[in-house]
């Protein structure tokens, strides 16, 4: 049985990953993807998401174009992190593919109005997308399968800033709604660290690989691995986005979870995007973000594996 999904991205770096997982598996069925402001300039977003589906032979995918800023604040972007284009540095998407007509948020809403309980939403990037999705449908959570969210950073320090993760810190105004109205997922940075992280050893067998995911892979990942190597001493990436898709492909791979009252901070200053986690339950908010606080790493890489060398991620499986 086909998991029906849609993806909704800032799409640079490992958001590509997520597509191609995503577009690559048998198991699911890719209903479209929409594109919100987030890790680099909008345009260069937009042309990332084609040429990751291009890349997987599935152009019949829609990419509909959302929200250009978030809610309440101004947009900052992570080309310090990403490049300029989104896709390493060198590299930069310039697709023929149109568009899909019509807004984002329509097409989240229409989607699920459609098909209500059947598909899944899966949040990649700042949650504006989804919050306006909320207020154009107050329904939204019960008509989603389920809503998976990569974001935020339970009990450890953010990759944006100490307080914050990237996604929430971008639009904490829009991740504070959707984690007050609706049930979800976290896949969060601290997870993602911990499990999510390709050392030097696992690149070096990624870059020995002899296909086209395996190129682009090494493409995307060269200035964050000389990034993470003047850090840490060694290149490494993070797979944020890859592990959240790869957890929706394969619930096996959650080992544990922990389901607790989240809100954000959306708040300027010092600990904009915060994402706070009630573990002992002092406030009186309702425990309704189920947190993935582990997963099997070395399945994940697995998977990882096989997508990057072989085109399928569920060789394995």
């Amino acid at each position: 049985m086909t998991r029906r999904v849609l993806l909704d991205t800032d799409t640079a770096g490992d958001d590509t990953q997520a597509i191609l997982l995503a577009a690559l598996a048998d198991s699911i069925d890719l209903e479209a993807l929409t594109i919100v402001a987030g890790n680099v300039p909008f345009e260069y977003e937009v042309e990332n998401a084609k040429y990751s589906l291009d890349l997987a032979d599935a152009t019949d995918v829609p990419v509909y174009e959302g929200a250009r800023t978030p809610l309440v604040k101004g947009i900052e972007h992570a080309t310090h992190v990403h490049g300029e284009g989104g896709l390493g540095g060198d590299l930069v998407a310039d697709t023929d593919i149109p568009s899909a007509d019509g807004h984002a948020v329509d097409a989240i809403v229409e989607t699920l109005r459609d098909s209500p309980g059947e598909v899944t939403l899966v949040c990649i990037g700042p949650l504006t997308n989804i919050a306006l999705a909320l207020r154009r449908e107050p329904d939204l959570n019960d008509l989603a399968d389920e809503i998976w969210v990569m974001g935020g950073a339970i009990g450890t320090f953010g990759n944006d800033t100490p307080a914050a993760e990237f996604n929430f810190w971008v639009d904490p105004d829009a991740a504070k709604v959707v984690l007050n109205e609706c049930d979800v997922t976290l896949v969060d940075w601290g997870l993602c660290l911990r499990r999510g992280t390709f050392d030097a050893d696992t690149l070096a067998r990624l870059d020995a690989g002899d296909t086209p995911y395996a190129d682009f892979f090494i493409e995307i990942t060269k200035q964050v691995r000389e990034m993470n190597r003047e850090r840490r001493g060694e290149p490494a990436t993070t797979q944020p986005d890859l592990l959240t898709a790869a957890c929706v492909l394969h619930p096996e791979l959650v080992t544990e979870t922990e389901t607790l009252y989240v809100d954000v901070d959306e708040r300027e200053g010092m600990t904009r995007g915060y994402s706070l986690a009630d573990v002992h339950g002092i406030t009186d908010g309702e425990p309704r973000t189920r947190v993935v606080r582990d997963v099997d790493a070395d399945l994940f890489e697995t998977m990882a594996t096989d997508m990057i060398l072989h085109g399928d991620p569920e060789r394995s499986l």
